[in-house]
């Protein structure tokens, strides 16, 4: 892949260069920051106080913020981390306190249309997590870089599972490391970016935040703004009892109204957090929490006691540094770097049927994804044992008929109303092929992997025949038009004997 670089690309040309499928014999298109997975951004307006803020963000579980002007123009960005630090740890009430007064105001922003690399250029040099991404003037999204490093190692360790050859995009990187194929190419990025351990990260003095349980919530934030840190932890010994984030005050003590100079830590405080070693690779740490859904880990040196508290942003800017130094080039000279070639192939492993755009405004909710597409799901029986499945994601009866079954061990054979939760926390009904569709889009919009389903037995007057009898059972267990024969059965009987009745008479 040529390294010159690309000049920004207008509104016309951005019509032009729609990404396209990669095949063996075709050059990948450069990718626009729609490629990428993209949250929807939650906007206030300025003048909001930091009370009612955390409220919102605490009702759409995010952890940024963008705030607006009076003329609805981006000013400005808060984060969970400035309500600890800025708010709670500056002894500031937050019900008296605006979020302007708290903010990074001027946040960097990218269009919809910018180049992806470029939008993760951005990111990188900055060092910060949030990206907003902006369409004829309107926040439409935000970029998380810590999702799109995961999203990326996830496409290409499962083309590297699979035996799939990587795009033509990564070429480059095969001849650079003396390598041949995909193969090559992941071996090479797990020896400079991923293989590493975590003490590789681990400064000998870093500073790790230690606080006792009993102590308050305000104490916990203050000490966050003098280490500089977003994390406390308990411990007693050796052992870790628990850990309280700026995520923590923000949902747990903020938006629920609770006083910080009187709440305990250990009374909002995550306990027995996972932890790991110095030994532990970055990559799993990487998946560690990715799978774990926590943005903080503990981490234990060799004497078992805690040697450092790391977020996901720390890990995972480490993590590209380590493939910057190693390649020779600083972060300004990323076009020529391992990394960017990273970025492009990763872009560049996206199955033909995955859409271009996340943008909520672009995005029609009964596109279909092609025959034969599947997704996974996943409900709660009664007795509390979570499924787990893949269905195909266009016809309603099949995914019926798979929730069905494994809910018949359970002797329930009711036809249940299925459900889901949307990007607003309502639960929607999947009545029909194209509420499903639509579901499983609204999924993958928000950059799930799996849909949460929901039984609604509340309304089921009927149940599914079994395969043995078709017995009537309380509620209604035979079929509607099975009891509407009988019942018409039964009036003509009826009907007959008072004929017959009448005519003795």
């Amino acid at each position: 892949m040529s390294s010159q670089p690309v000049p920004p690309p207008t509104r016309r040309d951005s019509q032009k260069r729609r990404p396209s499928a990669v095949t063996k014999n075709s050059i990948p298109v450069e990718r626009t920051v729609k490629k990428l997975r993209l949250s929807k951004a939650l906007t206030i307006p300025e003048e909001t106080t930091v009370s009612e803020a955390c409220r919102r963000m605490a009702a759409r579980r995010v952890n940024a913020v963008l705030l607006t002007d009076s003329n609805a123009l981006l000013s400005g960005i808060v984060t969970d981390k400035d309500v600890a630090v800025r708010v709670i740890g500056e002894g500031l009430k937050p019900e008296e306190t605006v979020v302007s007064k708290i903010m990074t105001p001027s946040p960097i922003f990218v269009s919809s249309d910018s180049l992806a690399i470029e939008a993760l250029q951005k990111m990188v040099q900055g060092k910060f997590r949030h990206l907003p991404v902006v369409e004829n003037g309107e926040v439409i999204a935000m970029l998380d870089i810590t999702r799109c490093l995961y999203d990326a190692i996830s496409r290409i360790e499962k083309a590297v599972e699979q035996g799939n050859a990587i795009a033509t995009s990564a070429e480059g990187i095969d001849r650079n490391s003396g390598s041949k194929g995909s193969q090559g190419f992941m071996e090479t990025l797990r020896e400079r970016m991923f293989k590493p351990s975590l003490s590789n990260i681990v400064a000998e003095n870093s500073n790790v935040a230690i606080v006792s349980s009993s102590d308050t919530v305000s104490v916990a934030a203050k000490m966050m703004r003098d280490l500089q840190v977003d994390s406390v932890v308990t411990v007693t010994g050796n052992k870790i009892l628990g850990i309280l984030t700026s995520k923590d005050i923000l949902l747990r003590v903020v938006a629920q109204n609770l006083s910080p100079e009187l709440t305990l830590v250990e009374k909002v405080m995550s306990p027995n957090p996972e932890c790991v070693t110095v030994e532990t690779t970055i990559l799993d740490a990487l998946h560690l929490m990715h799978d774990g859904k926590f943005l903080h880990l503990p981490v234990l040196g060799k004497d078992g006691r805690v040697a450092a508290c790391l977020d996901v942003l720390q890990i995972t800017h480490a993590a590209i540094a380590m493939v910057e130094s190693s390649s020779g080039a600083g972060l300004n000279g990323m076009s020529n770097t391992m990394m960017q070639k990273f970025w492009d192939s990763a872009l560049a492993l996206e199955s033909p049927r995955d859409y271009d755009t996340q943008s909520e405004k672009s995005f029609s909710p009964h596109h279909s994804l092609g025959p034969g597409n599947s997704f996974s799901f996943k409900f709660e029986d009664h007795k509390g044992f979570l499924h787990r499945f893949s269905c195909g994601t266009e016809n309603l009866n099949e995914l019926l008929s798979a929730v069905m079954q494994r809910n018949a061990s359970y002797n329930d054979h009711r036809h249940p109303q299925l459900l889901y939760k949307d990007d607003e926390g309502d639960k929607v009904l999947i009545a029909a092929d194209g509420d499903l569709i639509a579901a499983v889009n609204n999924a993958r919009l928000q950059g799930k992997k799996v849909l949460r389903l929901h039984l609604d037995f509340s309304r089921c007057d009927q149940e599914l025949p079994s395969e043995t009898s078709v017995s009537a059972k309380r509620g209604g267990g035979v079929p509607l038009h099975f009891g509407l024969l009988a019942g018409a059965v039964v009036l003509t009987s009826i009907g007959v004997l008072v004929y017959l009745k009448r005519s003795q008479l």
